[in-house]
């Protein structure tokens, strides 16, 4: 009985018909999850690219501003920054202005508007955890504070979880020192 199957699997082995098959019904699903995993990664890239591409145009649109800034002018702000990004996955947009004064070496917010999921404004108290992010700057300047985060759901469980995208960006007012705000 020990020699029938020994000799019957020598047979097997020794035959290559199928292989083929066999070879593609196990690649078949690597392959299939390397394309799905492919396209997430760059869809995870893309959308990280238009959230910071979205947050250096708000910045930029800001700070060519010589009027005040209102509530309404947030909200097209916001709006125009869901546009961009595309994906509406639990949007957070944060806009401040702020002031740094040489004597007391201090920062100081002059206006702070939020949408989306931000629950504060930036104000004096907090503004001292960006201390260390903010650029080096002279007496009585302001800057432009604009950050966003989105939540990128990737479309296929790959292994890639839910990834916030944050962003910060500084921005400096070109025509006016002090963008009024009454957000």
């Amino acid at each position: 009985m020990k020699r029938i199957l020994t000799n019957g699997l020598k047979r097997f082995q020794a035959k290559e018909e199928g292989s083929i098959s066999l070879e593609a019904v196990l690649i078949t699903p690597m392959l299939f999850w390397t394309i799905l995993a492919g396209y997430t990664f760059f869809e995870a890239y893309r959308q990280s690219s238009l959230n910071i591409k979205a947050t250096h145009t708000i910045g930029d649109i800001i700070s060519r501003e010589t009027r005040e800034i209102n509530s309404v002018y947030i909200d097209t702000m916001e709006e125009m920054f869901s546009l961009i990004v595309t994906n509406q996955s639990d949007l957070k947009f944060r806009v401040s202005l702020v002031l740094y004064d040489e004597a007391s070496d201090s920062h100081t917010v002059n206006w702070s508007a939020i949408r989306g999921g931000y629950t504060e404004k930036l104000t004096n108290a907090n503004i001292l955890q960006y201390r260390d992010a903010l650029p080096l700057m002279s007496d009585q300047n302001t800057l432009i504070l604009v950050e966003t985060s989105n939540t990128f759901v990737p479309p296929f469980k790959v292994g890639l979880g839910n990834i916030e995208l944050k962003n910060f960006v500084v921005a400096r007012p070109r025509f006016a020192n002090n963008i009024k705000g009454n957000v």
